[in-house]
């Protein structure tokens, strides 16, 4: 009763507040019962269960998994009723190894499982015929490989190791599109870096002109500072014309002055000589 009761209890855990047709795998390895309970066809969408070394004695009440794919029973006390695992016929991978298989008729009811892949006896009282690979292969023609193995020796791939690949696939697809993100970085950077190379040759280019372009501004405002000194000229010729004038014209009222003075002194001198010439008269 205890051992049931842990089975259960370890479902519940391994459930976390999911529903049960939420989950897809369920491990209840080393759990302590000897027989299935607790455990229902409500798992409708579970894929994988793994029951290693519960002690299992019988697969009895084993519910109907309709989506089951893989299923562990090893290292249990199972030495028959195969045929409670008919409610999972989409069961692909079973293994039964550590058990107590005796027998090949043990094997039969899993004729049944059509789409049974790989089969694992290891550790089975099966195991010691002589022609136990040649009589399983005959038994079940589904199967492709058992114990790990084909017809012709070649080793199965681990199915987790297959996933692991897909896996590595896919981080080799998400590090192509980072490595396709750097390079487009790379070539936007590189794009950049030139345009700015390219701005500074074009600046550097540019300098001469600009030096040129000095050297006009300085050429006009020297033309500007000749025209301003020409006027200064223009304007000093102008003043010297105008003192130039008033001196002449100074020089002609001297001159004027000096004739009238000229003048005067003649009608003055006219004029005494007039009164003798009326004292003879």
């Amino acid at each position: 009763m205890k051992m049931s009761l842990g089975l259960g209890k370890r479902i519940e855990l391994e459930m976390r507040g999911r529903p049960a047709d939420q989950i897809l795998d369920l491990n209840l390895d080393n759990c302590r019962a000897n027989k299935i309970e607790d455990l229902t066809s409500e798992f409708t969408n579970l894929q994988t269960l793994s029951l290693i070394n519960l002690g299992l004695q019988t697969l009895e009440g084993f519910p109907k998994l309709g989506n089951l794919r893989k299923l562990e029973l090893s290292d249990n006390r199972i030495s028959g009723g195969l045929t409670h695992l008919l409610g999972c016929p989409n069961l692909t991978h079973l293994s039964l190894s550590g058990n107590k298989i005796k027998d090949f008729d043990m094997l039969d009811p899993l004729k049944d499982l059509h789409f049974l892949q790989s089969l694992d006896l290891f550790n089975c009282e099966v195991t010691n015929n002589e022609q136990y690979r040649e009589k399983v292969f005959a038994k079940l023609s589904q199967i492709t490989y058992l114990d790990g193995f084909d017809r012709d020796e070649n080793e199965q791939e681990d199915v987790d190791g297959e996933e692991d690949e897909d896996d590595d696939d896919e981080n080799e697809v998400d590090d192509e599109d980072d490595d396709d993100d750097d390079n487009e970085d790379e070539v936007g950077l590189s794009y950049l870096t030139k345009n700015i190379d390219e701005d500074d040759d074009d600046e550097e280019d540019f300098e001469p002109g600009e030096d040129g372009e000095d050297d006009d501004d300085d050429q006009i405002v020297e033309a500007v500072d000749d025209d301003d000194e020409d006027d200064e000229d223009a304007a000093g010729e102008e003043d010297g014309e105008d003192e130039d004038g008033a001196d002449d014209d100074e020089e002609a009222e001297g001159e004027e002055e000096a004739e009238g003075g000229a003048r005067g002194t003649k009608r003055k001198h006219d004029e005494e000589e007039d009164p003798e010439e009326d004292d003879d008269a």
